[in-house]
């Protein structure tokens, strides 16, 4: 492992973002979904656009490097985004989550309120989203993660832990910068990405490139595989088992998965409930492959402020698809390599196509896991 890992025990000192809050606020009951009005910046409306017809031949396509899916060429080389959006009861429903996401993290956000949980949530394809969020502050750990996808961090502040990380030079982000919508709940659960809001930051963030640049590592992120109608069943895989319900170690949110043979996909709740986009016609957020990570971390104070040891080596894990699941060690070098998964015989695991959920879980919670 390299010396970069050593960059987690570190404490940074200086100014807190104006208007963050010094803990995560308290748990409250979900507010009922109003009809959502954008009163700021540019209105939550599609925009009609060609589509890229995939009539088998692929062309002017190519495999999206966060899903393997056939997507158009137009946007090989577009950097994805990373935004952060809130999970607390009261910031539901998401919007945009089945829609647009990619991939999806969901890891503690603070060791306050029983171990509250964040997304940050991959888009590769931003020019479509017409809504995306609510958005929030992010962590240290986002922004040790994000750099392995080249991706611009989107977020509202965050706590002064973050600004060291902030000033890496393969940090990009944009804070604050996003549409309010009016939807009776309190300023801070108002916060999304909608339609424009991305071209506007780029416009104003002129250093901040639209495309891979020099910090990008190229190729393949995850290895996937290769043909169409290729699966990886995980047959004959050392350590193979039956999983068709994840319940995750996270108190607060109880987030689970639960497989549905139909669509093949773990199919995402929490808080008891469906995980349900109204952005999407209600449709359930669901994933093709399931990654879970047993990660060390620090507390930094008494507010419950932490960071995840993001940066570590040969650390236990699981690769969960097509109702199985497997055993995995996962490794990453530093912020700007790949988090590798490998299986007991040491090769590296093959995704299917589709959406990927990483659990980021903090190592004295990893007992409660239960994969069934």
């Amino acid at each position: 492992m390299k010396k970069s890992s050593v960059l987690f025990l570190a404490l940074c000192s200086a100014v807190v973002f104006a208007g963050c809050k010094d803990k995560e606020e308290a748990a409250a009951p979900a507010a009922p979904a109003p009809s959502i009005e954008v009163v700021n910046n540019t209105p939550a409306i599609s925009i009609e656009e060609e589509a890229v017809v995939d009539d088998g031949s692929h062309e002017g396509m190519y495999r999206s490097e966060l899903t393997n899916e056939w997507i158009s060429e137009d946007i090989k080389d577009q950097r994805p985004i990373a935004a952060m959006v809130d999970n607390e009861r009261t910031a539901l429903p998401h919007y945009g989550l089945s829609k647009y996401a990619d991939v999806v993290y969901e890891m503690t956000n603070s060791l306050a309120n029983d171990g509250i949980t964040r997304l940050m949530v991959l888009v590769k394809d931003w020019e479509k989203i017409d809504q995306l969020g609510s958005i929030r502050s992010t962590r240290p750990t986002n922004l040790v993660i994000a750099p392995e996808w080249n991706a611009i961090v989107c977020h509202d502040g965050g706590p002064f832990y973050i600004d060291d990380y902030l000033a890496k030079p393969f940090v990009d982000n944009f804070s604050g910068t996003f549409s309010r919508v009016d939807n009776g709940k309190s300023r801070e659960f108002t916060e999304y990405i909608c339609t424009g809001d991305l071209d506007k930051n780029f416009e104003s963030k002129t250093n901040v490139s639209r495309t891979y640049n020099e910090y990008y590592s190229g190729g393949p992120h995850y290895q996937f595989v290769t043909g169409d109608d290729e699966i990886n069943d995980l047959s004959g895989t050392p350590g193979v088992k039956d999983c068709t319900k994840i319940e995750l170690p996270f108190k607060h949110n109880a987030s689970k998965l639960e497989y549905d043979p139909a669509t093949k996909l773990y199919m995402y709740s929490e808080y008891g409930q469906k995980h349900t986009d109204p952005g999407n016609g209600d449709a359930q957020l669901g994933f093709t492959n399931v990654l879970l990570q047993n990660t060390r971390y620090v507390k930094f104070d008494d507010n419950g402020y932490m960071m995840f040891h993001a940066i570590d080596f040969k650390r236990e894990g699981w690769f969960i698809t097509e109702g199985k699941a497997i055993p995995v060690t996962w490794s990453k070098e530093d912020e700007v390599t790949p988090t590798r998964y490998f299986d007991s015989d040491g090769n590296e695991v093959v995704l299917n196509t589709g959406k990927t959920y990483v659990g980021i879980i903090p190592d004295d919670k990893w007992s409660g896991l239960s994969i069934q």
